[in-house]
Formats: C-alpha cells, sequence, structure tokens
C-alpha cells in the first residue's frame, strides 16, 4: 500500500489508517454499541497484515478501552511488525456520561502518561488535541505538547477538529504538524476553507469518518436508523434521523449505481473519493472486525476517473438543494 508524507512531520504514513473510534464500545456518551474485543483486536492484526501502517485512537473512546484494546493488538504484533500510533488528549472521562473538555498542562501531561501505560508504549507517534475547547486554552495545550515532543514522549504532534482561525493561533506557537478533521460525501465541509489553509501550510490532513459512520457504506435503511440501540451514539445524530436520513439515504442509492458501473463497492467509493485531495495525506476507516477492514482495504490504492467526478458532484449539487427543502 503506498504511503505519503503527513505533511512537515517525520510520518509516512498508508493512505487509509485504522479507526478505532467504534472499538471503545457502548459504555460511554459517543459509544457504538457492544464491541466484542477479540474481533476487534483481530480486526487491527488484519488491517496491519493487508499493508495498513497505522491505527488512530483517542483516551476518550470508552474512557481508554480503545487504547487498552490498540495496546492488546501491538503487543500480538510484536514490535518488529508494530504500526504508527496516533491518540488524543483533552478529553476526560469522568463517567460515561460526563466529558469533561480540559487543555490544561498538568491534564494534558497526565493523559499522556495514562495513554502511554494503556497502550505499552515509551513514545507516542502522533499526539493530538482532540477539540479545541474551551478555546481559550488551546495554546496551553498546544504548548503542552510541544513540550511532550522535546522531553521524547512523542514523536510529532497535531490537532483534530480545528478552524483555521485557531490553527494559525497555534501555529504562531509551533509549526502545527497535523489536522483531523471530519470530511465526507455527507460532511464536506472541510473542502470550504480548512483543506486549502494546510496545503498552503503544509500542515498534513488525516481526515476522518468518511463513510459517515458507517451511512456511505449501503448498508443502512431508515428501518435500521430507527432502531439503532440508546448505546449507540448514531440514534442522537441528526443526520440518521428525519427528515436529514431519508435525503442522505436518497444519495447513497445514486452513488451505488456509480460505483457498480466502476466495479467498487460504495464504501470504497467514498473513502477514494476522499483521497482525491492533495492535501488529505490519508482517510482513516473506523473497522469493528477483520471482515470490515477487508471490505474496504482496496480503497488505498483506487483513483476515480473523471467521469466519476463529474457524476459524484452532479449528485452532490441535488444533495444539497433537498437538503436544503427538506429542513
Amino acid at each position: 500500500m503506498q504511503t505519503k508524507q503527513l505533511g512537515n512531520t517525520s510520518l509516512h504514513l498508508t493512505r487509509i489508517g485504522f479507526g478505532s473510534w467504534a472499538i471503545g464500545g457502548g459504555n460511554w456518551k459517543f459509544g457504538w454499541g457492544h464491541q466484542d474485543e477479540q474481533e476487534a483486536i483481530d480486526a487491527i492484526v488484519t488491517a496491519v497484515d493487508h499493508g495498513i501502517n497505522w491505527v488512530d485512537t483517542a483516551a476518550v473512546y470508552g474512557g481508554g478501552q480503545s487504547e487498552i484494546l490498540v495496546g492488546k493488538a501491538l503487543k500480538r504484533l510484536g514490535s518488529a511488525r508494530r504500526p504508527i500510533v496516533a491518540t488524543k488528549c483533552g478529553r476526560v472521562m469522568r463517567d460515561p456520561e460526563t466529558i469533561d473538555k480540559v487543555l490544561k498542562r498538568e491534564s494534558i501531561i497526565a493523559e499522556c502518561e495514562a495513554s502511554l501505560s494503556r497502550l505499552g508504549l515509551d513514545c507516542i507517534d502522533l499526539y493530538q488535541l482532540h477539540w479545541p475547547e474551551p478555546d481559550e486554552d488551546i495554546e496551553e495545550g498546544w504548548g503542552a505538547l510541544v513540550d511532550l515532543k522535546q522531553q521524547g514522549k512523542v514523536r510529532e504532534i497535531g490537532v483534530s477538529n480545528h478552524n483555521v482561525r485557531q490553527l494559525k493561533r497555534l501555529q504562531a506557537i509551533f509549526p502545527v504538524g497535523s489536522l483531523q478533521p471530519p470530511y465526507s460525501l455527507i460532511a464536506p465541509e472541510a473542502e470550504n476553507e480548512i483543506l486549502p489553509f494546510c496545503g498552503q501550510e503544509n500542515i498534513g490532513v488525516v481526515c476522518y469518518s468518511p463513510m459517515y459512520k458507517g451511512l456511505l457504506t449501503g448498508k443502512f435503511n431508515v428501518e435500521r436508523a430507527q432502531t439503532l440501540p440508546a448505546s449507540d451514539h448514531r440514534s442522537r445524530d441528526a443526520r440518521f434521523q428525519s427528515p436529514q436520513i431519508e435525503v442522505h439515504l436518497g444519495l447513497v442509492e445514486c452513488l451505488k449505481n456509480v460505483a457498480q458501473q466502476s466495479g467498487r463497492s460504495l464504501a470504497e467509493l467514498a473513502i477514494a473519493w476522499v483521497l482525491r485531495r492533495p492535501e488529505v495525506t490519508s482517510a482513516i476507516v473506523g473497522a469493528r472486525s477483520p471482515a470490515q477492514v477487508l471490505e474496504t482495504i482496496r480503497a488505498a490504492d483506487q483513483d476515480l476517473t473523471a467521469t466519476d467526478l463529474v457524476t459524484i458532484e452532479q449528485l452532490r449539487a441535488g444533495h444539497r438543494q433537498a437538503l436544503l427543502h427538506a429542513s
């Protein structure tokens, strides 16, 4: 699988990374329902076996549960096969329904030590501020990451979910290595300002939710969306509820035809569309089982044709209009 340098950092990432948000389980506010632990570990190992060289996680996913499972997979893989590991700080779970937004230096230092322990590592390859909240503390949080880098606790530092204005504030302190924004056919807002700015500043982009939480896999329908368990945060996501869900599924049905004509799955089409942007280093593709890894792995080496792109842009325009009428 081909790799690409992550902005101005020393890291070279495969075009797809393994996303471990969902394997944090369902026992927290933004969970995805029950997760079989062995399937999660097997999924990570399968990803590495098939060429993926990096894993993205976060301390808050399941209150550390995701990092624990990633750590178990790393131990099973051994040092010779260990993938690059990216994790995040700035969200502290007090209980399953209470997540504090903390960017104070003392908290971030403690979070880093806890993540290192759960992952079984001496150094985190990419450490990121998870959210720019509280906004007034992002400089303090970023300064803590700079110190951790200088201490050798982390190799490279970046951020997630920050806007251009916030990126500029951090750039004045220390170069931002990477940004992790949401980006997909259903949530394409990063195209407006964020991607051009990152391209101009040589900030690597690792986008998350390229399949928008499974909605762009073709496996969803209205009935499934309506019966998601309370332990699955998607049951509270407006894009999975009426009137939006019907509009999104209409786009999905049209995209299925494009995917079939080009001999790929809808999920592969959605990922390849995200990777078409030159600013995007890699797409974080979540998986909860080895089978899900195998369903998307080919997208890393697939390019969309000019005809595909024109058709998709036409469908996107119709989708935007349908959303306006539905709101």
